[in-house]
């Protein structure tokens, strides 16, 4: 393999492993500058001008606070912003590394190291600096709807969390049930982060047979196998510079994973019939409805993969513990299908919007799409009315209450209580003009 004509500076006070890194890194890299201390570290920067930088977590200086290598970190980002660093610690350190992560660090490397994942993210690391991928601001993509947060406390808190570690590099997993816009939130963490230039790669990983797994994630050559008659970029290599998604991973097979994690330990990819070994420089999200810790106690998910692809959780609460968003997803649902179509339909009549707030919505968000796209279709008016929705059998928020009428009154009871009976806080808490609120307050004798 060619040397990278790159500069790599080694920033660690354990001579034996200054020693090793002095005849592993000219294997790969054009110069190398080895120091000990942190204390020469920015002389040295501005000197050795290196394109990436492997820093030690922990030395034995005065700034005894058992994490020096994020002080050092942050003292490098704010000098040296386009330079990246790329840390270096012990098992028992790898909280440290991720909120190293958190704060701007390209990757971390695990004592004791294996040298072809340690030549791969040094080169990841510096082939980033020199083409500027970690530089680039992200661009306005007309193309690319942003996520719908809400207001509830559980997508503030989320919200708060994906603006913390969409600019990052950090693997991500998300959570959640069928439905509740994974890949929408994938989608969102590639657009806010340094790799938006380019489109994101998303992969089903849980829908590619056996035989085809190898080909259609690494790519194969021609002639590797029968019907091979040309060459075959795989996701790895076309998501090489942006996110790679890889949805539904806990309906991987365990042969497929342990394929899936070499890949991802080496950051490198070989492809079907072919030797040679290509790096890959990818931002990993990966996404499941499952509950990936107990498949892992149950022997159907690797740990390692496990604790591989799950250095940032993140959840999606389903639609039921989201109300607030559910009129303003379905208005947006509303827009999208009556220009598809077309019909009509511009807006919710105030029943129907009553009425969707009834429901409990156990496929969330694709569920309400669903429905709305329906109710589009059958409407013959501007407002969609509760007769196009056709929820008869939909089920209720509430499992006590027999009716969606039962519900309502429900509804405007507690609210009525809530707020001491100002109408116009609990119409603007029910999401209905006063007109209609004053026709439910008749109907039900309140």
């Amino acid at each position: 393999m060619p040397k990278l004509k790159s500069k790599i500076l080694v920033v660690d006070d354990n001579a034996g492993i200054r020693s090793a890194l002095k005849i592993l890194l000219p294997m790969r890299f054009a110069e190398m500058e080895l120091i000990a201390s942190p204390n020469i570290l920015m002389e040295t920067m501005h000197k050795f001008k290196p394109d990436a930088v492997l820093l030690d977590m922990n030395f034995d200086t005065d700034i005894n606070t058992g994490n020096e290598g994020l002080f050092w970190l942050s003292e490098l980002k704010k000098q040296f912003p386009d330079v990246e660093v790329v840390l270096f610690t012990a098992y028992a350190d790898i909280a440290l590394a991720v909120e190293g992560m958190k704060r701007g660090a390209f990757d971390f490397i695990v004592k004791p190291w294996d040298n072809a994942k340690l030549l791969a993210t040094l080169e990841n690391a510096a082939g980033a600096h020199r083409v500027g991928t970690h530089r680039m601001c992200p661009p306005t993509d007309q193309t690319t709807t942003p996520m719908q947060w809400g207001e509830s406390e559980a997508m503030t808190q989320l919200r708060h969390e994906v603006e913390k570690v969409a600019p990052t590099d950090a693997t991500i997993l998300i959570t959640g049930e069928n439905g509740t816009g994974k890949d929408v939130l994938a989608n969102e963490i590639h657009r806010l982060s340094r790799r938006a230039g380019k489109p994101m790669v998303s992969v089903d990983v849980g829908a590619i047979t056996d035989t085809l797994f190898e080909s259609e994630m690494f790519g194969h050559v021609k002639g590797a196998f029968t019907d091979a008659h040309a060459d075959h970029i795989g996701k790895f290599e076309q998501a090489n510079g942006t996110t790679l998604f890889l949805d539904e991973i806990g309906n991987l097979p365990l042969n497929q994973q342990a394929k899936l994690l070499r890949v991802l330990q080496n950051r490198c990819i070989t492809k079907v019939g072919d030797t040679k070994s290509i790096p890959i420089n990818i931002r990993l999200i990966c996404a499941t409805n499952r509950d990936l810790k107990a498949m892992v106690k149950e022997g159907s998910f690797r740990e390692d993969l496990y604790y591989r692809i799950n250095m940032m959780p993140l959840h999606l609460p389903p639609l039921r513990e989201r109300p607030d968003e559910i009129i303003s997803l379905a208005e947006l649902f509303v827009k999208e299908f009556a220009a598809e179509y077309p019909r009509k339909a511009q807006s919710l009549s105030d029943e129907a919007k009553q009425l969707l707030l009834c429901c409990r919505w156990s496929g969330n968000i694709r569920e309400l799409r669903g429905c709305i796209e329906k109710a589009v279709i059958y409407s013959e008016t501007e407002q969609i009315r509760v007769e196009d929705l056709k929820l008869g059998d939909t089920e209720l928020m509430d499992e006590n209450v027999a009716t969606m009428a039962d519900y309502e009154e429900k509804m405007i009871r507690e609210a009525l209580k809530k707020y001491n009976g100002n109408l116009t806080l609990v119409a603007k808490a029910l999401n209905m003009s006063r007109p209609t609120l004053y026709n439910r307050l008749k109907k039900y004798g309140i």
